[in-house]
């Protein structure tokens, strides 16, 4: 019986370790913050948290009509990414300068 006990707690703790890793957003894994002048729409719903596919290309399509972000801070002028939602994704985003731009 004592076997049976130590196997089904084992089972147990395992499984709850398992179930805690799955709610925890992916996200807080990167080794480092996306760069939001180079990832793709795919690539911004999965590392940010509340930012689905349609709000993902809303950040691409601004992007791509108004050219490289300057700062993380300017996402806000994306519609439907606001100030809370940009504080909560703010560690896990980058930008990074234009290599182009300097070398001219």
């Amino acid at each position: 019986m004592t076997n049976l006990s130590r196997v089904f707690r084992a089972c147990i703790s395992r499984s709850l370790l398992v179930a805690a890793l799955a709610l925890v957003p992916f996200s807080l894994f990167a080794a480092t913050p996306l760069d939001i002048n180079t990832a793709t729409a795919a690539e911004l719903a999965a590392v940010m948290s509340g930012v689905g596919s349609k709000k993902a290309e809303a950040i691409i399509a601004y992007r791509d009509a108004n050219g490289r972000f300057e700062s993380i801070e300017q996402l806000s002028e994306v519609k439907g990414i606001g100030d809370a939602l940009l504080s909560r994704n703010k560690d896990l985003l980058r930008v990074t300068a234009d290599d182009n731009a300097s070398a001219n």
